[in-house]
């Protein structure tokens, strides 16, 4: 993480973002609105706090975060929670407005006044209206509520009804009028059922952003812990982890940057989270995944708020002006795919040529599954890997019925002088050793 929350600048908290600049959000916080090229000014005099200059205004259920552009990277990330908003200005329009940028004012602890000033191209009436929407639903409060019935409790017996008195201390009725009230309780049992069936929904939906909350936040302390060096005596332990990033992986995003709430924005704030979200998959990939391969995870774990094609592209070709740990690579044959940027092709032929020179496959060659199973990736990408190593005179093709196998290349091995020699040493001399097996 970049920031943390425990420095202030003047009105404002220091909010914690991702390493792509993404903000980090708090449990069951949902992103709702992005503007960009936005000014804080405090309307005071002398003023109350530092005034924040040309960077991402981010709305969100419970706060606001102030993102500060690339040509203002000494300050920090700052957002102030909306619970401390107490009142909203109504936008009165002018023809003085006219000629200035939008601004939206608002009072924070009844004494200091904040003006938003708009400096770029978005839509201000739709932020203004989201922000009157969020300030108004009061989301923090839920949580508020939700963790003091956690850490309380809920507690007090319930007393059995006996006699003529009910649970609920009236008189019990019989006769005819105990057949009216039996009747009336039926239709109010009922009613109570129904509207016991719309809060569970609203409860199940209230947990399942609970139970995002928690995958994105144990996500976070997956990638942040150190990766086992130990063998065989940590295969439990690593075992445990993949399921778990698996696990996390079918659970989604918490807050997906859609059209909507990104504006002008989208594409590039899409490549900051997919830039955050690819780390897993990666990993589990083996350091590279085809654009098609995260297609399908990214969609996956944004639900309903689908993707194209096309948007997934310009996401990843943006990461080239953004400080990220990941790019795109495009192959000889065509195909493109996302890996590290620490990602190392010497490694990689080093371990192909380890593969090829074994006794058995000196004489077999491999497959494109042999070299997946070896590097642990996906098929597809073992043979380009192959193909880039047959590039690089490490191997040879050969074509034939039962399909396409590559072997090392002895070549470079012949003696030009007297091509009829046979070495008995070097990586040609265990080729002889490996076929006259066959002779045996």
């Amino acid at each position: 993480m970049a920031t943390s929350e425990s420095s202030r600048i003047g009105l404002f908290t220091s909010a914690e973002v991702t390493t792509s600049g993404r903000p980090v959000l708090r449990r069951n916080e949902v992103e709702c609105f992005l503007l960009s090229s936005v000014d804080l000014d405090s309307e005071d005099d002398p003023p109350r706090f530092t005034s924040l200059r040309t960077g991402n205004l981010i709305l969100t259920t419970h706060r606001l975060i102030w993102i500060p552009s690339a040509q203002q990277s000494n300050l920090p990330p700052s957002s102030l929670p909306l619970a401390s908003v107490t009142h909203i200005f109504s936008h009165k329009k002018s023809i003085k407005s006219m000629f200035h940028s939008p601004r939206i004012r608002f009072q924070v602890d009844s004494v200091v006044v904040v003006t938003i000033v708009f400096r770029g191209k978005g839509d201000f009436d739709g932020f203004l209206t989201k922000f009157w929407e969020c300030w108004r639903g009061r989301a923090w409060e839920e949580d508020e509520k939700m963790e003091s019935e956690a850490s309380s409790g809920t507690g007090g017996g319930t007393t059995v009804a006996q006699g003529l008195y009910g649970n609920d201390g009236t008189v019990r009725m019989v006769g005819l009028a105990g057949i009216l009230r039996k009747e009336q309780e039926q239709w109010e049992s009922t009613d109570k059922s129904l509207q016991d069936a719309f809060q569970d929904l609203n409860a199940l939906m209230s947990k399942a952003k609970e139970m995002v909350s928690l995958a994105e936040k144990m996500r976070q302390k997956l990638l942040s812990a150190p990766s086992s060096q130990n063998g065989s005596g940590d295969d439990e332990e690593m075992g445990s982890k993949e399921e778990m990033q698996q696990w996390m992986l079918s659970v989604g995003i918490i807050s997906p940057v859609t059209k909507e709430s990104a504006g002008a924005l989208y594409h590039q704030e899409l490549s900051r989270q997919l830039a955050d979200f690819v780390r897993i998959p990666l990993e589990q990939a083996g350091g590279m995944i085809s654009l098609t391969d995260m297609y399908y995870h990214f969609n996956r774990a944004r639900g309903t708020e689908l993707i194209s094609p096309d948007d997934l592209w310009q996401a990843c070709t943006l990461w080239e002006k953004f400080d990220v740990p990941v790019m795109v690579r495009k192959f000889d044959s065509g195909v493109k795919v996302i890996q590290n940027k620490s990602h190392s092709d010497e490694e990689v032929m080093s371990r192909i040529r380890a593969l090829v020179t074994k006794t058995e496959t000196l004489r077999t060659g491999v497959t494109a599954s042999d070299a997946a199973l070896t590097l642990k990736i996906a098929p597809a990408m073992a043979k380009e890997h192959l193909l880039s190593a047959e590039t690089k005179g490490l191997l040879c093709r050969d074509m034939s019925p039962d399909g396409l196998r590559f072997y090392f290349n002895l070549f470079p091995e012949f003696d030009l002088t007297n091509l009829h020699i046979v070495k008995d040493f070097g990586t040609y001399g265990e080729w002889v050793k490996a076929t006259s097996l066959l002779s045996v």
